[in-house]
């Protein structure tokens, strides 16, 4: 983060071990089996020892060949988000699709939605890494699945189990 930082790198980061499938993936997908791992335009570059060498031949971003395209993608993905959370009213960021849930989490939050009665539109964060990973910067909430209404987030599907057994979960729908 520091030689990244301190070599003007705009950059992402995901914490590895919050998720262990992730991170047992990444080691078989990359063929890499330590971390850091630092990927460039989603390729893989190396670990810190190529990162320090590569830093010490000059500059990163000229290297690498980032620009300031680098920054607007930032930008257009935010812009894009904005867009995304107010496509309909009620907007549920799952892993799948309604009819087909791809985690017991995003099940039930569908089954929530659905027996509201209030119509939704939802979006599958497995076919899109760059919403997934955006979306949590974004609302500052890092798990799925992500209910929001009016372009806010509510929250997830604790907080929705929260409203629906208080039974505000309806007028927060519909407000």
């Amino acid at each position: 983060v520091e030689l990244l930082n301190e070599n003007g790198v705009p950059f992402g980061s995901f914490d590895i071990l919050s998720d262990e499938d992730v991170r047992q993936g990444l080691k078989t997908y990359s063929d890499w089996p330590t971390y850091p791992q630092i990927y460039v335009k989603g390729e893989l570059i190396g670990g810190l020892d190529i990162l320090k060498e590569t830093a010490a031949e000059g500059s990163l971003k000229e290297q690498w060949e980032i620009d300031e395209c680098a920054l607007s993608a930032k930008e257009s993905l935010e812009s894009r988000l904005e867009k995304l959370v107010k496509r309909n009213k009620v907007m549920l960021f799952m892993k799948g699709l309604p009819s087909a849930p791809r985690c017991g989490f995003s099940r039930q939050i569908v089954e929530i939605l659905d027996k509201s009665g209030v119509p939704y539109d939802a979006f599958n964060i497995l076919e899109d890494e760059e919403v997934r990973q955006g979306l949590k910067t974004f609302s500052d909430w890092p798990t799925y699945p992500q209910l929001y209404v009016n372009g806010e987030l509510v929250g997830g599907l604790d907080i929705v189990k929260e409203l629906q057994e208080s039974g505000d979960l309806e007028d927060t729908l519909k407000a």
